[in-house]
């Protein structure tokens, strides 16, 4: 039958290193939304669930609450960099909860936090997209081998989606080449 998606195989240690590395990739830029929001702690306390899940917490309830919040969070900016920063503490919780479908829309549950910000440490640089490529190499630094497996599994991120898109693909495309040379 055409149209059928196959399945991608999931561990448990794959998800808590996506989980990780997506936690990681977006706890960089939390400063940006607290500089605009200093009393909500939305954000961050979807990283601190992502990070308890990434070292061996469950994965439930308390995540996917503290991803809701981190969205409205993102809603109460004042700021579009801030905005972006508590997109990707959202997207935190996305890695958590990959699809084991091999669609190339599950690439954003890998790669999500790292673009989101990517762009918010652009836009805190008045647009300076030289800015998001130098975030886009260390999240590339921070990769371990698992989550490039984990990435692998997957078709390549899908076009759309604007620059966040944008910094998703060169993620992508940064992070297949670490296996052809490595």
């Amino acid at each position: 039958m055409t149209g059928e998606v196959s399945e991608v195989v999931l561990s448990k240690q794959g998800l808590r290193a996506v989980t990780a590395f997506a936690a990681a990739s977006a706890e960089v830029v939390l400063e940006i939304f607290e500089a605009d929001q200093p009393d909500d702690s939305r954000p961050r306390d979807a990283i601190g669930a992502a990070w308890a899940f990434a070292r061996g917490g469950a994965r439930g309830k308390s995540l996917r609450d503290t991803a809701s919040a981190a969205l409205r969070a993102a809603k109460s900016a004042h700021t579009a960099a801030a905005r972006e920063a508590a997109w990707a503490a959202m997207s935190v919780a996305g890695a958590a909860y990959l699809h084991p479908l091999a669609k190339a829309t599950q690439v954003k549950h890998v790669l999500g936090a790292g673009a989101y910000a990517a762009r918010a440490a652009e836009l805190a640089a008045d647009d300076d997209r030289s800015v998001g490529a130098e975030h886009l190499e260390r999240t590339v630094r921070r990769a371990t081998p698992v989550v490039v497996d984990v990435l692998e599994r997957f078709p390549t991120a899908p076009d759309g989606g604007g620059r966040v898109g944008e910094l998703v693909r060169m993620l992508d495309a940064d992070l297949r080449v670490l296996t052809l040379t490595e």
